[in-house]
């Protein structure tokens, strides 16, 4: 099979590695969502969570200042406000506000859940070595919540440009892992 160069201004579309999330971050009285893409996992125990939040977003001066952020996990049916969220700047935009949003109280952190997603991740920066030179941070996960209503959601995973696949069936496949 005959294979083409791929652009690599495209190359992240390729290895997106999860769901779109919404970053949400509390900081001098006001609160922000971000729509986010660019994460990976870390470790296990305690779970650690890499990601990416550009120095030009207005969510980066938060995360730096406050060290602490909720990483809501959206299912398909908040596509359209996943996309206004990234599509906008907290800058400018009450987002909450904007786009129907509920913030809700985290446990641990003073950044809200966001209440219509099902998933929530309550999250501390634990390392910032590659901040300056990446705007990459390490998140410690220090409370974990979850819809138990919502038994498949179905999540959206950013493919770049306004493209997004939507996660479907699940397989089970023999594994060790347990």
């Amino acid at each position: 099979m005959a294979k083409r160069s791929f652009p690599l201004s495209k190359v992240y579309g390729l290895l997106e590695p999860g769901p779109v999330l919404l970053l949400s971050t509390a900081h001098k009285g006001r609160i922000n969502a971000m729509a986010m893409s660019w994460h990976t996992m870390m470790e296990f125990e305690p779970p650690l969570v890499g990601c990416v939040v550009s120095s030009r977003d207005f969510s980066f001066t938060a995360l730096k200042a406050t060290r602490e952020c909720v990483l809501n996990i959206p299912a398909v049916e908040l596509a359209q406000k996943v996309v206004d969220c990234g599509n906008s700047s907290g800058r400018s935009v009450d987002k909450f506000a904007a786009f129907g949003l509920t913030p809700a109280p985290a446990s641990l952190v003073a950044a809200p859940l966001i209440a219509e997603c099902h998933a929530h991740l309550e999250c501390k920066v634990v390392d910032t070595r590659f901040v300056n030179r990446y705007s990459f941070f390490v998140l410690e996960v220090v409370q974990a919540w979850t819809d138990p209503a919502c038994k498949d959601p179905r999540t959206l995973h950013h493919r770049g440009w306004g493209a997004f696949m939507v996660a479907g069936e699940t397989i089970r496949l023999p594994s060790k892992m347990k």
